[in-house]
């Protein structure tokens, strides 16, 4: 079973930017996208980015597209979340998802998640 692990959360400041990652256990060649979603209080879970694990390809909410940017290091088995701009309302607790199923890209639908990492950004 994959394992995904989110360091990086905290509290950060309006305006600050914030540098999240997530490393995954995914043996090599079965993950074919990775992204990332995020809960705010009394929210939803919403999804904000997507990344095609063997092109780089990316896919972003329209809300999240600008401020937000996704990467990965296939030799490390990691992906990152780069959001700029911090504003209170990107409070949430912030979601690392591995696929290992061929979707398309903009799909919501993921195999494997992380426990979450809080990310607070005071006004």
């Amino acid at each position: 079973q994959v394992q995904l692990v989110e360091p990086g959360g905290g509290m950060v400041k309006a305006g600050d930017s914030l540098r999240l990652s997530c490393a995954s256990s995914a043996r090599p060649y079965t993950t074919y996208r990775m992204g990332w979603f995020r809960q705010a209080p009394g929210k939803a879970r919403e999804f904000v980015a997507a990344i095609d694990w063997r092109f780089a390809n990316t896919y972003y909410s329209p809300s999240a597209h600008g401020r937000v940017t996704i990467s990965r290091d296939n030799a490390k088995n990691m992906v990152y979340l780069q959001i700029d701009s911090l504003k209170p309302e990107d409070t949430a607790v912030y979601y690392c998802a591995q696929d290992d199923v061929l979707r398309d890209i903009a799909s919501t639908a993921f195999t494997a998640w992380g426990p979450g990492t809080q990310v607070t950004v005071s006004s």
